[in-house]
């Protein structure tokens, strides 16, 4: 039993003096997120028309979804000084510290000119009130066969882009931006 007591009294020692201590420790990163906030951006137009926007709040970040009548095209989706109107180059007034210009490559209207989606205000196309990352969603406008919304965010977050197939014959272009880093 002495044997015992000076086994352990000499095990203890050497973990109190950090002789016997456990590994580096690695930090991960918020919620396994390692995204980015560069450019992400895919060239192809689209026959697709824009209809639809609308967000929505996860554990891990905020969402913003631009709903297609086809399949997505491309897209480009970036940091910017200060977003900007299609056609005009007018500036966008955005609440946040940081902005994001999303330009869907497809445009808001039909063959005919008429529009596919026409938002009731321009300046405040969803309610993000309360949202921890979003702070403003304003339509930038449609010209050209491309569609841009600008984004107000806390701070330049890591941020994400992929597309999504339905409903039915539609799709969806989805950005996902960080709370944290």
């Amino acid at each position: 039993m002495k044997t015992f007591r000076v086994w352990l009294i000499a095990i203890l020692m050497a973990v109190g003096s950090g002789l016997v201590a456990p590994g580096p420790a690695s930090a991960a990163p918020y919620c396994g997120l390692v995204w980015g906030s560069l450019v992400k951006a895919e060239p192809a137009l689209s026959q697709a028309k824009l209809t639809n926007v609308r967000t929505g709040q996860h554990y891990c970040f905020d969402r913003l979804v631009i709903d297609l009548n086809g399949p997505v095209g491309g897209y480009t989706v970036r940091y910017v000084p200060q977003v900007t109107q299609d056609g005009s180059g007018l500036p966008v007034p955005l609440r946040g510290q940081a902005f994001l210009q999303i330009t869907a490559n497809a445009p808001a209207y039909d063959d005919n000119g008429n529009a596919t989606y026409n938002p009731a205000n321009r300046n405040e196309l969803t309610d993000v009130n309360g949202y921890q990352t979003f702070r403003q969603v304003a339509w930038a406008g449609s010209f050209e066969g491309y569609s841009t919304l600008g984004l107000g965010v806390r701070a330049r977050l890591p941020f994400r882009v992929f597309s999504l197939a339905g409903p039915d014959t539609g799709s969806r272009l989805v950005i996902d931006v960080a709370h944290f880093w």
